[in-house]
Order: structure tokens, then C-alpha cells, then sequence
């Protein structure tokens, strides 16, 4: 026979509305009376429909996460800590994730909307303008990635990559290299804005950007973009990552040609997950605090949720560099031969 509300309260000595509160509201529930009360439930096994309560409910209770790629460390980091501030605020968490596909980012957005949540925390840049529409127009609050003009019922959360970027090349600037490159990824809003960001803050400095190389975001591609880039004849004394895992592919790719990691060549990453600190050697990179990004997003939805007030929040999360042990001094070498003139790309390089 299932366990129902009245058994737990029953055994909590609490009125089902008590039990009810502790699962949808727990905020309202003294401290002491809500432990008494799960303590029942998990005695009893007793599990809230979450389905049913959503549907009996025109406050909706469950908040929806979509990433880009759940392999990379970023997002974990970020999905844990929107679970546990949505567990805070009494929401369930349903995650998906859409491997840099816009096929697949319809596909997370119509589950999310088939879930009946309330709110979606949009963490990437593939969702296109009329989805966002769609969404928004069903009533469902939104917290994006990366937005610089927000819609009514949306927060957003950007990052400053100017700042971030600007203290890599400042960095390796004050080290004596003169001859930096930047390893980008597909045309996504976030990497574009890295990218510009480089661009920008190497002509701030004097310096001729280039090369500037692509992948794909992944490890895989670091280390084949390393491969072809250690054998340039006027090879860069650093590299500049789009993130971490471009940077362990570089670094890897660079190591097995022989290469030294800072001595003959350094490599900066952008993300700062959690395998920076051990990976060997350990990794410069900036911190985009993933940590605070899922906890902030809930508490925005949250508000949305919670007020009448239906014009979202707008956040701009300051981002750090941290030192590692993939940067050193520049190393001894002839001057650059500035076979980038005139191309300030340099797709060239890597033919």
C-alpha cells in the first residue's frame, strides 16, 4: 500500500498542510519542524508527486538547467550548485544538455516545457531568438547566458571577458611575450566575445594579434590544433585558450613534441574547473566562478517566480586570473618574423 501525506504527518505529529508546506514551501517551515517532517518521510519512503503537486499547483515547483556540455568540468560545477540552491527554495531540478546542437537545444526547451516548470536557467548561447520568444510567452521565467537585451520575464547573467581576458595578455605581457595566440571555438556568442576581447586587448598593448586558431571546445581539438601549432616555423611563445579543456589538449599536444610547459611555450586556459588546480603542470587560468553562476541563476528565477514585478534582473559576474604553472618568462628566441602582416588571423600559419 503506498505511503501517503496523511501517514507522514501522522507520524510527524504535524497536519498534512505542515507536510504539504515542507515540500513546496520550505522557507515558511520552522527549522525544527521540518526536520521532523522529512525525517518522517525518508522513515516511511514517502515521495511528493512531483507531477501531480505541478499540476494542482498554479505556482509551478520545478526549475529546468540547460548546458552546452555536461563532459566539460564547467558545467557540473554550475548544475550542482543550481541544484542545491533550487533544493533551498524547495524546487525540483531537471538538466539537459545540448552538445552545441540547436536540434538538440529545441529538444531540451520542449522537455523543459513538457515538465511544466517554472522556470528554465538557459546556460549557453544556442538558443535562438523565436525559442526564447516561445518560451517566454508560455509564462515561464528565464535566466540566459550571455544576453545583452533581455526580454520581460528574463534575467540574465554575463560575464566581463574584457577584464578576463585583458589580465591574461597583461600577465603574459609582464613576462616578456610578444608573440601570443588565441585558440577560439565555434560561433558561439561567448567564445566570439573571448575572442574580440584578445583582439582588443593585444592592439591595447602594442601587440599584432594572430594567429588566431578554432576548434570545437573540446580537449580533442586543443591537442590537434597543438600539434600543427608546435611545428609553425615562428611558433607563438603563448597561447591563449578559449577554456580549460582547449588548454590541456594544447598543453598535451605540445608536451608530446617534445616542448616544455612554461619553458618553451605557455598556455593559458578560461573556465578555472576544478582540474586546473591538478593537472600537471597546474593551470593559469580565469576564474568564471561556476560555483556562484548555478546558485545565482535559482535565486533569479526565484524572484521572477515570486514577485509580480516581471522585469527580470540584470547580473555581471567579475572574473579573476589565477596562477598556475603553465606561464613563465618568455623564452630566449629571435625576434618574431612577422609572417601575420596584413593577416591578423593568421589562418595561414597552421597550413
Amino acid at each position: 500500500m503506498p505511503v501517503t501525506i496523511q501517514d507522514v504527518a501522522h507520524l510527524a505529529r504535524v497536519s498534512t498542510a505542515t507536510v504539504s508546506q515542507t515540500f513546496n514551501c520550505p522557507d515558511r517551515v520552522a527549522a525544527k519542524t521540518r526536520r521532523r517532517v522529512l525525517g518522517a518521510a525518508r522513515k516511511l519512503k514517502y515521495y511528493p508527486n512531483v507531477n501531480a503537486r505541478n499540476l494542482a499547483s498554479r505556482r509551478r515547483r520545478t526549475l529546468g538547467i540547460i548546458v552546452s556540455d555536461i563532459q566539460n568540468p564547467f558545467y557540473p560545477a554550475v548544475v550542482r550548485s543550481f541544484e542545491d540552491r533550487a533544493r533551498h527554495w524547495g524546487y525540483e531540478a531537471v538538466v539537459s544538455d545540448t552538445q552545441y546542437k540547436p536540434q538538440l537545444m529545441r529538444r531540451a526547451t520542449e522537455r523543459m516545457m513538457e515538465q511544466n516548470v517554472g522556470g528554465i536557467a538557459i546556460m549557453t548561447s544556442e538558443m535562438s531568438p523565436s525559442l526564447l520568444r516561445e518560451v517566454t510567452d508560455r509564462e515561464i521565467a528565464v535566466t540566459f547566458f550571455d544576453l545583452d537585451a533581455p526580454p520581460e520575464r528574463t534575467s540574465t547573467i554575463n560575464f566581463d571577458y574584457s577584464y578576463g581576458i585583458y589580465q591574461i595578455v597583461a600577465h603574459l605581457h609582464g613576462l616578456g611575450h610578444r608573440h601570443i595566440a588565441f585558440v577560439g571555438g565555434q560561433s558561439l556568442r561567448n567564445i566570439q566575445a573571448r575572442e574580440k576581447a584578445y583582439v582588443e586587448s593585444m592592439q591595447g598593448f602594442g601587440l599584432t594579434p594572430g594567429p588566431i586558431m578554432h576548434g570545437n571546445q573540446t580537449i580533442e581539438a586543443g591537442f590537434d590544433i597543438g600539434l600543427k601549432a608546435a611545428d609553425i616555423a615562428d611558433r607563438p611563445t603563448a597561447f591563449i585558450a578559449m577554456n580549460d579543456l582547449t588548454a590541456f589538449g594544447l598543453i598535451k599536444a605540445f608536451s608530446s613534441k617534445g616542448l616544455r610547459i612554461p619553458q618553451d611555450v605557455s598556455v593559458v586556459g578560461f573556465d578555472r574547473t576544478f582540474l586546473a588546480e591538478y593537472f600537471t603542470p597546474s593551470l593559469t587560468t580565469v576564474d568564471m566562478h561556476p560555483d556562484q553562476v548555478g546558485s545565482l541563476a535559482v535565486d533569479c528565477l526565484h524572484r521572477l517566480l515570486s514577485e509580480r514585478e516581471t522585469r527580470g534582473e540584470q547580473h555581471l559576474i567579475s572574473l579573476q586570473l589565477v596562477m598556475g604553472e603553465s606561464t613563465g618568462p618568455a623564452p630566449d628566441r629571435p625576434s618574431r618574423v612577422s609572417v601575420l602582416t596584413g593577416d591578423p588571423v593568421g589562418q595561414e600559419a597552421l597550413a
